[in-house]
């Protein structure tokens, strides 16, 4: 093997580079620029390409600094802070803390175990054996994390060289956090580049004319296309891209249509505000019903709908009521205008007013329940429903349906539990094992329509029904403990979510 076989091919600008340096061994970027009269994005390709052939060798300083979290936790405090803050409002129970929506769930875990390893808060027991948090002394000072934020807050581009040991150890562990706290990055200015002997040789080699220099490519008429083309690196790396993509829960929506489609449903809509009687009344809902509440429900305030329904639709409905639940059913009360609290309202509408003998539909559509916020609660979500009406079709057929719906959604941990629904049955509740909550949590009620329901609007045959959250079916595709990550918009778990999940 000849010398020149041993080196790639050197470009203009790595060859001016390395001329700069071969006097005198090390320079910095800026006064590699001086002396080649080279772009700055020039002479960081060169150096790049150079350090890829291992003829250079760069002498890098790194800087620490705040990352987007840590500018957050400077005007908020880290969780663990924020934890021993909330305990001096008297609210000290673990359930309740853990419970309260204070805290994202990694916050949560993040909160509790380090306010334990700073001593900040101890576990007690009261008289009833319930377990509480007490905040201590030691939550009067700050950690060496709130010292070290305050420290790169007050400085821009810290070098990492100028921390202590001490100091170093906790950047380290802020940096190994779920939330970007603080970050490293490179100070290119800073960077010292020195020459080897082997890219002495490689430039001895050029200077000789033992190497070969990129000449001009050539067109097919024998013109020059190109002053100096580089030699070609395959193994470079490639700069990562992050093109606009559709929200997980999004594509997870289209799934479930393209499911109910292949099982022969057609898709109905409707308006988000709907009347009491469509939401309420017409699925036979009593107007004491706690549900129908303000706490319950979100209404419109000073707004009522006089013509909600034919007169016939509206002396049918309350006529049930009167039988069904003795009491004189009040038309005012069926008058207010609600946020849906579930896309049945829609469903029925439909069902009253195009009184099919055979059908399958289906509606998914946002819901509002004025509920607390937890980890399988949100106080507006997305609901998927499912209606089949027939002759023949029975509670039996529905489990059925429901069965083939979850496996092709790759759901195979499946239960039915007996429940009660004013407006179902029999009603069963569908329950599915969440791997990463270890635990049966609700998925989808069902049921099938009451007669009062049907009878009262004109339908002749029994109608079956099923629907619930979409957001629990989330949870288990995506591997989730808490129904808020969904909506937190974090851009690491937004980008790591495969389009099509194996």
């Amino acid at each position: 093997m000849t010398n020149n076989d041993t080196f790639s091919p050197l470009h203009p600008v790595e060859i001016s580079l390395l001329k700069s340096l071969v006097g005198r061994n090390k320079q910095s970027i800026e006064e590699l620029r001086k002396d080649t009269h080279l772009g700055i994005d020039q002479i960081r390709r060169g150096i790049e390409w150079l350090k890829l052939k291992g003829l250079i060798h760069l002498d890098e300083t790194n800087s620490a600094s705040l990352g987007p979290s840590g500018y957050q936790a400077i005007k908020q405090g880290l969780p663990e802070r924020r934890l021993v803050d909330y305990l001096k409002n008297g609210k000290n129970r673990i359930e309740d803390i853990s419970s309260s929506g204070f805290f994202s769930q990694k916050e949560s875990h993040s909160a509790f175990r380090y306010a334990k390893q700073n001593n900040w808060i101890k576990q007690e027991r009261d008289s009833l054996g319930v377990k509480r948090l007490v905040r201590t002394s030691a939550a009067d000072s700050k950690s060496v994390e709130e010292k070290l934020l305050t420290k790169l807050a007050e400085q821009e581009n810290f070098k990492m060289s100028d921390l202590t040991r001490d100091e170093l150890k906790t950047f380290n562990s802020l940096k190994s956090r779920d939330h970007a706290y603080v970050a490293e990055h490179k100070l290119i200015n800073e960077t010292t580049i020195t020459l080897l002997e082997v890219g002495k040789k490689a430039l001895s080699l050029v200077n000789t004319g033992s190497m070969e220099v990129p000449s001009a490519a050539k067109t097919s008429d024998g013109k020059s296309k190109s002053a100096n083309l580089p030699a070609m690196d395959v193994l470079a790396p490639v700069r990562f891209l992050f093109p606009g993509r559709r929200h997980p829960l999004v594509n997870l929506i289209d799934e479930v249509s393209e499911i109910f489609v292949a099982l022969g449903f057609t898709e109905i809509d409707g308006p988000i505000t709907q009347p009491s009687f469509w939401n309420f009344d017409a699925l036979f809902t009593p107007q004491d019903h706690p549900a129908r509440e303000m706490q319950d429900t979100f209404y419109l305030s000073q707004l009522k709908q006089d013509k909600f329904a034919s007169e016939d639709q509206v002396h049918k409905i309350s006529s049930a009521h009167k039988e069904g639940w003795k009491y004189e059913w009040n038309i005012d009360d069926a008058k207010g205008i609600v946020l849906r609290t579930h896309t049945t309202a829609v469903t029925i509408k439909y069902l009253a007013d195009n009184k099919p003998e055979n059908a399958r539909i289906f509606s998914i559509g946002r819901v509002f329940r004025n509920e607390k916020v937890s980890y399988k609660h949100l106080a507006e979500f997305t609901q998927v429903e499912g209606i089949v009406t027939g002759n023949r079709v029975t509670l039996q057929d529905l489990m059925g349906l429901q069965l083939e719906f979850y496996a092709r959604l790759g759901i195979e941990k499946i239960r039915f539990w007996p429940t009660f629904f004013p407006y179902t049955e029999p009603s069963l509740q569908s329950m599915i094992y969440n791997e990463k909550l270890e635990k049966w949590v609700e998925l989808f009620g069902m049921g099938v329509f009451r007669p009062q329901v049907t009878k009262a609007l004109g339908l002749k045959n029994p109608v079956l029904a099923w629907g619930g959250g979409l957001e629990r079916i989330a949870m288990l595709r995506f591997g989730l403990a808490d129904l808020r990550d969904l909506y937190e918009n974090k851009l690491g778990w937004l980008r790591g979510i495969p389009r099509c999940q194996l």
